[in-house]
């Protein structure tokens, strides 16, 4: 019997996309994964489809870090990875005890965090934002100026992508689970006494960015798993309708995949 959520996930484009999530006895696991520019890798989806279980069995009692690295070890050695030419995926983990709840991020997915006095707090791994900083700004102008998705934007995104790639797992860069243990060392942890936390809303940037949007988290907060789904298909369809070119709200690509998952303190 797992963790009591709330949660839904919504693909870009055909299912089930490259987002993952799954519970354990106490613990919240969301991946949100990346396709490597290596021919010979295997797909995201195999990556995460991997990575989610070997998390999961593990995630129950320890040092996050020191769980998260096993898994890396387990599935790189599984799927016979090279770092550097292998698919990654971001990592967000709630793990709730008697005593403490702990969340964890590494890469651009996010947390937050309601407390009992109305206020919250924001748990992201932003390192990847720091890179190839001028790209960002240039496609998120260009995008802003109506340009739109075409053929000037992917080669802006080919070239932030080529920025991106010599910085991966590096101590000047930003750190991704891949084939390189020594990534899970640097996942972003935080700690927070139980008493302390009302709800607990995890989302991967595909709907990060709507949530922040909207101001909506502590309504996401609130909502069953079938208002979550209606959440997640409103983003997609605003998209859609609302902003196809990406004028309003700048991001890589028209849809992205969306996972979200709540968890509400008992009362």
């Amino acid at each position: 019997m797992g963790l009591t959520v709330a949660a839904a996930s919504l693909p870009a484009g055909t299912s089930p996309g490259q987002d993952r999530w799954g519970t354990n006895d106490r613990a919240v696991v969301i991946l949100d994964g990346a396709s490597s520019h290596s021919s010979e890798a295997p797909p995201a989806d195999e990556y995460v489809d991997a990575l989610l279980p070997a998390l999961l069995a593990r995630v129950d009692d320890g040092d996050l870090r020191e769980q998260l690295r096993d898994a890396l070890v387990d599935v790189t050695a599984r799927l016979d990875l090279t770092a550097g030419e292998a698919p990654s995926s971001t990592v967000l983990i709630l793990r709730v005890g008697e005593e403490l709840v702990e969340v964890a991020a590494l890469g651009d997915s996010t947390a937050l965090v309601g407390h009992p006095d109305g206020t919250t707090s924001r748990v992201t791994d932003d390192r990847l934002q720091h890179v190839g900083a001028d790209q960002r700004c240039a496609y998120r102008d260009a995008l802003g100026q109506g340009e739109g998705f075409g053929e000037a934007h992917r080669a802006r995104m080919r070239e932030l992508q080529r920025s991106e790639r010599p910085h991966r797992n590096r101590p000047d860069g930003y750190w991704i689970a891949e084939a390189d243990p020594a990534a899970a060392d640097e996942l972003v942890v935080r700690t927070f006494p139980t008493s302390a936390v009302s709800w607990v809303v995890l989302a991967t940037d595909g709907i990060q960015k709507h949530l922040d949007r909207l101001d909506a988290w502590t309504d996401a907060a609130s909502r069953d798993s079938a208002e979550l789904s209606a959440l997640l298909a409103d983003a997609q369809e605003w998209e859609s309708a609302e902003d196809p070119d990406g004028q309003r709200l700048p991001r890589s690509k028209p849809h992205d995949d969306k996972t979200i998952a709540v968890w509400r303190a008992p009362a």
